[in-house]
């Protein structure tokens, strides 16, 4: 999946809108590869809503797991993290470039 398009970044920001796949990937990034038990500790929802997030992050490229015994280890995909701040960075430059051709429009 590639992020620079509108096309290929919606799925990564619409994994990202909602507030508890945010604090799955805080939690992933500051704490490194965890099981969901150790991702609901403190959540405030339950093992089933967790997997469930991890899967819509997972579809979108967010985080990747594995089967460690009896466990489902989750752990954070940087790559795709890398590529949608990249895409906001250009979006972010076409805007400054926008601003400065109304800049220089308005002051002439």
């Amino acid at each position: 999946m590639s992020i620079r398009s509108p096309q290929g970044a919606a799925p990564v920001f619409a994994a990202l809108g909602d507030p508890t796949r945010l604090q799955v990937v805080d939690r992933l990034s500051s704490g490194g590869p965890s099981s969901i038990a150790v991702l609901t500790t403190g959540c405030g929802v339950s093992r089933q809503a967790v997997a469930k997030h991890l899967r819509v992050l997972a579809e979108a490229g967010l985080v990747r797991g594995w089967r460690r015994g009896r466990e489902s280890v989750w752990e954070l995909e940087t790559r795709q993290l890398a590529e949608a701040r990249q895409y906001l960075d250009a979006v972010s430059g076409q805007w400054e470039a926008a601003l400065g051709r109304l800049k220089a429009f308005v002051e002439q």
